[in-house]
């Protein structure tokens, strides 16, 4: 009867985990979001993850803001992300379903990569080019009032 029960616990704890290793590795869906980076910041008590914000704006100049919830675990593409804070990028995320707890992170969206944008695409062929920044070194034109 012991045996039966051990066998059957240790045959239940190898289904647990069976699946962990499944959902974790299995990605429901991924895809790319670009907007801004607004917020970023490792959080949690025990499992540390880090969590972030995107600002996504459809077209320039609208005010409709829709944001994207995000969680990273690899500790160079959350140093990518910090490098590129404030600047227009495109993060490549895999949705994860399946995986309980908070210690896999507070959203279902885990950021994989990301690169910088550095033109706005309206539509097939139609870009707004975002101003290039001055060099620390460039002089200025005088103020003249």
């Amino acid at each position: 009867m012991r045996l039966k029960l051990a066998l059957s616990f240790l045959a239940l704890l190898l289904l647990v985990a069976a699946w962990f290793a499944f959902a974790w590795r299995w990605s429901y869906a991924e895809g790319e979001r670009a907007g801004w980076v607004q917020k970023f910041s490792r959080k949690g008590w025990v499992c540390k993850t880090w969590e972030g914000e995107l600002a996504l704006v459809s077209l320039p100049g609208t005010s409709t803001v829709e944001k994207f919830q995000f969680t990273v675990h690899d500790e160079a593409a959350a140093q990518a992300i910090n490098k590129v804070m404030g600047k227009r990028v495109n993060l490549h995320y895999e949705q994860k379903v399946g995986l309980p707890g908070a210690c896999f992170g507070e959203t279902r969206h885990f950021v994989t990569g990301v690169t910088q944008v550095d033109e706005i695409s309206l539509s097939p062929g139609v870009v707004v080019p975002t101003p290039q920044a001055l060099p620390a070194s460039a002089p200025s034109a005088p103020f003249t009032p």
